[in-house]
């Protein structure tokens, strides 16, 4: 077998990145995208693009920045766009009206009492959620937070319109929205769960691409609907420990989670861990690492490049919902 280089990657097409940037409020508003020649740009991109500001380095070959702005990308300035690694600080370039950089990453604010509450009231949910608690637990716990119960219940309701009717109680939404999708749900709020931290915005929006592309990922390698919903929420759990600013171990030890996803999460180990550490090598933009595993698993870079896509459509519907995008 020929050693995998670089010579023999740029005979073939080569995986898109997208990176997620922050506007002058720190919330996630715009993408960069990050790549070179040789690219299977998926038709999924226009659309893409027509949702939310996209943009392309001016140093990109003719050729590919052309073919960017047939899908609707626009280059970007240097002088626009500021990184930024260190906790969130306010846009200094006077041009400047992007921000990109890790400081989503950064250790959280302290929270006050009630900010403290409602993410630990969240965490609980997604404990007995996780471990198939009674739904009269659940409910119990709904009962404490109103803001989350409010939220489950315009959510469900919202499903509900097609059927003809509303949802009055916890226990019909928990059974309209059924444990997976409210697993799903609790996930994502957990992130979204602190107004005042300034980093929510932007985390909710990582780790909503992040768990989405290993869901992804996982059904285009052949993978059941348990092993892609585990993908999920191995992607989704992979920054729990920053969102909290604890040890990931301590966090994930009531939720009892299956020992392939455990794996995953502490030493990206077993087929879960392979691709999420493929996901964060694609945040990184290190395409050697990706184009590396996808050729170990045989997916085409365009199957990669669509679902990169799909998986950031579908972080704009979520952020979209949470009123914390645009």
């Amino acid at each position: 077998m020929v050693p995998f280089d670089l010579a023999h990657m740029s005979n073939l097409a080569t995986p898109l990145f997208l990176k997620l940037l922050a506007d002058r409020q720190g919330k996630p508003g715009g993408l960069l995208f990050c790549g070179s020649g040789g690219l299977a740009l998926p038709v999924e991109l226009r659309e893409l693009a027509g949702r939310v500001p996209s943009f392309y380095g001016q140093s990109l070959p003719a050729q590919v920045a052309a073919a960017l702005s047939e899908l609707g990308l626009h280059a970007m300035p240097a002088a626009v766009l500021q990184r930024n690694d260190r906790p969130f600080e306010p846009l200094r370039q006077a041009k400047a009206g992007w921000i990109e950089g890790d400081w989503p990453l950064q250790a959280p604010p302290s929270p006050n009492g009630a900010q403290a509450a409602s993410r630990a009231t969240a965490l609980l949910l997604v404990q007995l959620a996780a471990n198939d608690a009674d739904t009269h637990e659940i409910e119990e716990v709904l009962r404490r937070d109103p803001t989350l119960s409010y939220h489950l219940l315009k959510l469900v309701n919202s499903l509900a319109v097609g059927v003809g009717r509303k949802i009055t109680s916890f226990s019909q939404a928990i059974l309209i929205l059924g444990r997976q999708q409210l697993r799903r749900w609790l996930n994502l709020v957990l992130f979204a769960a602190s107004s005042e931290d300034v980093r929510s915005p932007m985390l909710l929006a990582r780790v909503a691409v992040r768990a989405r592309a290993m869901e992804l990922l996982a059904h285009e390698t052949g993978q059941g609907k348990q092993v892609q919903e585990q993908a999920f929420m191995a992607g989704m759990f992979s920054l729990l420990g920053v969102l909290f600013g604890m040890p990931l171990d301590e966090l994930l030890a009531p939720l009892k989670l299956g020992d392939a996803t455990v794996q995953a999460l502490l030493s990206k180990s077993g087929e879960l861990g392979e691709l999420l550490a493929m996901v964060e090598a694609a945040e990184h933009g290190d395409m050697l690492a990706v184009a590396r595993q996808l050729e170990a698993l045989q997916l085409p870079a365009l199957d990669f490049n669509r679902l990169v896509v799909e998986a950031n459509l579908w972080m704009l519907n979520v952020t979209s919902e949470a009123g914390q995008h645009g």
